[in-house]
């Protein structure tokens, strides 16, 4: 029987999670929307935003303090229009009104708390407030108070600096001018500047950049592995691939992965990356596995492999959907048992020392103390743990190798391993038999789920995995059944118990464009590279600017949001824009008809961002790396042959190299031979459809050829030579 609520707001209708989290406050919340706006206009009152995630430890933490308390909520119910916001479902809100923040606190982050007039407009704003006065500081209570005094003894005040403030946001987001005619940037140049920036900040000692917290930064590891794979400069190629890899070894061994139950925390509260801060989000589980499998191709370390297969393992088992998808995160708090009231940061994934002995036994856990750092008294630094929520914890991280472990216990190495799987496996079945699992975010979003498809069908392809380019499949094909209109070919934001009825934004389309293109080369299924091209068409219609290039981050319809603003820069994903730039590239390539003009939007949306790429590229190592294979152009492997498991020898050799500008084609040699079924690729691009008619001569053949700028050179029918091929086609001449 369900507990009888005392309180019920409108949030109760909606379907995310985080929304659905603060349906019971006392607090009267709204959903962003008209109704919201119009009793604002009609009552007078300010709204109150407040904007989070159902995964963000401080949101919870505020809402305790504040929403949850009575007091508090007459107050706000009182004098203001309260609205929620989902920031992973409606990011075009989160992105105008964090910019007001951030201009004028100096700081940002999550929960995010706005004031706005009725008209949107935001007149004052910062972060997380804790509910009383505390060290000079107003309280949230007191700023309430002070705020709807203002507003009625004077609201004109707050009304114009609310106008004010829209307007300095407006010059703000349309002062990026356009590079005069004459103005040129060198993308090598930028990407010097880049690769000197990491290499200034790079931990030698911990891997990663910077100090604490750590992220794992996957956008800025991609460009380091492009930059490498250019082969610009020797010395420079191999301290890029330095960087990398020591970070990835460091990652993979360090608290902030999860050693018992697979997968990625978001981030490391110190330097060494042992205490994480403890959810798990779809967005860096699927980056990494994309690019610790980019480090296998390279290397061929198993190591790399190992963990890109735990992340899918991860994921498939806890953040999948029963029809295909996958689900937003995980929760960092937890209950630490069935009889606990109380969550706690960590609860699900660390340990106490007896409890893993009365697990494992006595024996097996010496192996295991050793192995991943385990202490009597917990292994946490107590400046970690602010709360003391870690108190004689463990988090387990990887202290030692397994030869030096087997070396101190005078054991075989095999033995080693045996002890560390069979522990593992107990330690797994009693956190779940045990302790309750963190709350999960079981949305869908559109432009995550983009990034899993890229990720899947990379790791299927260069690990030979068939069963992760089926996941990859799935998830493109729910999108397509449950979170996109055919008829309109508009794309939608989020799926739960349904789809949403936000559509999507910029990185919904570019991140989904992106993974049908890893997919099509993971499968050589056309449809993909087809519905690709349906939705960049989409994307270029609704996003981009005619005026000053370049893509707005949220489509013209919207006019909810006072300002469309662009995004050049990273953060935990990719910005919209380079990937944007990325993808008309190669869809040019593959598409003869659409090559001017996609090969020109791309040109011009770099040109758009000179100013920024020109003062700090390093903050957006994404743009330059587009910058990159716009200047280099994509190289095209194109295998034709109808022998399947000959093809399939030269296709190993193709995904075994890695070449960032590399662009794997396949046909049938036997699609010749019926002209009434030509293909998709075929009808855009006439060499595709020259190339399998001169193969009809000799269908039993396998060849390859490698084009640019639809110009081929001479058929390849040796393994070794394409190979030779394919490492030159990635260099460059600079020096």
């Amino acid at each position: 029987m369900e507990e009888k609520q005392e309180h019920t707001n409108r949030l109760i209708n909606e379907k995310s999670p985080y929304l659905l989290q603060h349906a019971h406050n006392p607090v009267n919340w709204y959903p962003w929307g008209e109704e919201a706006f119009k009793i604002s206009k009609q009552e007078n009152k300010p709204i109150f935003l407040s904007v989070g995630y159902s995964t963000c430890h401080w949101c919870h933490v505020m809402e305790h303090e504040s929403f949850e308390n009575d007091k508090v909520a007459d107050v706000m119910n009182k004098f203001y229009i309260n609205i929620k916001v989902d920031r992973e479902e409606n990011p075009g809100v989160d992105k105008f009104y964090m910019t007001f923040v951030q201009l004028t606190s100096g700081g940002g982050g999550w929960p995010m708390s706005v004031f706005l007039t009725p008209d949107l407009q935001p007149f004052f704003g910062g972060t997380y407030f804790p509910p009383d006065d505390r060290y000079g500081r107003p309280g949230f209570k007191s700023l309430l108070t002070r705020i709807a005094q203002i507003w009625m003894a004077t609201p004109d005040k707050l009304i114009n600096s609310g106008k004010s403030t829209v307007a300095q946001l407006k010059a703000y987001a349309e002062a990026k001018p356009e590079a005069s005619s004459s103005e040129t940037v060198d993308p090598w140049s930028l990407a010097e500047k880049v690769y000197d920036y990491f290499i200034s900040s790079f931990d030698t000692k911990y891997g990663g950049f910077g100090k604490s917290p750590k992220f794992p930064t996957p956008v800025q590891l991609v460009f380091l592995f492009d930059y490498y794979g250019y082969h610009h400069k020797q010395e420079q190629d191999e301290k890029a691939l330095d960087m990398v890899l020591y970070t990835l070894d460091k990652i993979a061994r360090g608290g902030i992965h999860d050693h018992i139950g697979s997968g990625f925390h978001r981030y490391s509260t110190d330097q060494k990356w042992h205490v994480p801060h403890f959810e798990k989000m779809l967005y860096d589980q699927a980056q990494l596995l994309s690019v610790y499998s980019r480090a296998y191709q390279i290397t061929k370390k198993e190591s790399y492999a190992t963990v890109a297969k735990d992340i899918v393992h991860y994921v498939s088992r806890d953040l999948q959907h029963k029809d295909g998808a996958f689900y937003a995160a995980e929760d960092a708090d937890s209950l630490p048992n069935d009889q606990a009231t109380k969550k706690l940061e960590g609860a699900f994934c660390v340990w106490e020392a007896q409890e893993i002995i009365d697990i494992i036994g006595e024996e097996d856990a010496k192996v295991v103390f050793y192995f991943y750092g385990v202490e009597d008294q917990g292994n946490v630094d107590p400046t970690q743990d602010p709360h003391g929520e870690l108190e004689n914890k463990n988090v387990l991280m990887q202290i030692h190798s397994e030869q030096e472990t087997a070396d101190k216990f005078d054991l075989t190495k095999d033995k080693v391993d045996h002890i560390l799987k069979q522990a593992k496996e107990k330690l797994w079945k009693h956190r779940l038999e045990q302790r309750p699992k963190p709350h999960r975010d079981d949305k869908i979003l559109t432009s995550w789920n983009g990034l899993m498809i890229s990720g899947l069908s990379q790791a299927g392809r260069i690990l030979n995995e068939p069963s992760f380019i089926e996941l990859a499949k799935k998830t493109a094909t729910f999108i397509y059944s449950n979170m996109y209109n055919g008829e309109t070919g508009i794309l939608l934001r989020s799926f739960r118990e349904g789809p949403s009825n936000i559509e999507g934004f910029l990185d919904d389309y570019s991140y989904l464009i992106q993974g049908l293109l890893d997919l099509y080369e993971a499968t050589f299924d056309e449809q993909w590279i087809k519905w690709a091209h349906s939705l960049q068409e989409k994307q270029n219609e609704q996003f981009y600017d005619e005026n000053n290039h370049g893509y707005f981050n949220v489509n013209s319809e919207d006019k909810s949001i006072l300002v469309r603003m662009k995004e050049e820069q990273d953060g935990a994903e990719p910005s919209g824009n380079a990937i944007s730039v990325s993808n008309l590239i190669r869809l040019s390539t593959l598409l003869q008809k659409e090559s001017s003009r996609y090969s020109k939007m791309a040109q011009v949306t770099i040109e758009s961002f000179y100013t920024e790429l020109s003062k700090f590229p390093f903050a957006m190592p994404a743009l330059v790396s587009s910058f990159l294979l716009v200047a280099k152009g994509v190289k095209e492997v194109v295998i034709i042959g109808s022998d399947n498991s000959k093809v399939d020898d030269f296709i190993t050799i193709v995904n075994q190299e890695f070449a960032p500008n590399l662009l794997l084609v396949r046909f049938d040699a036997t699609q010749a031979q019926n002209k009434n079924d030509v293909k998709f690729l075929c009808e855009q691009n006439s060499v595709f459809q020259d190339l399998i008619q001169k193969q009809d001569k000799d269908r039993q053949a396998v060849q390859a050829y490698i084009c640019e700028n639809f110009t081929c050179g001479l058929p390849i029918s040796d393994i070794d030579v394409l190979k030779s091929k394919i490492i030159l086609t990635s260099s460059t001449s600079k020096e």
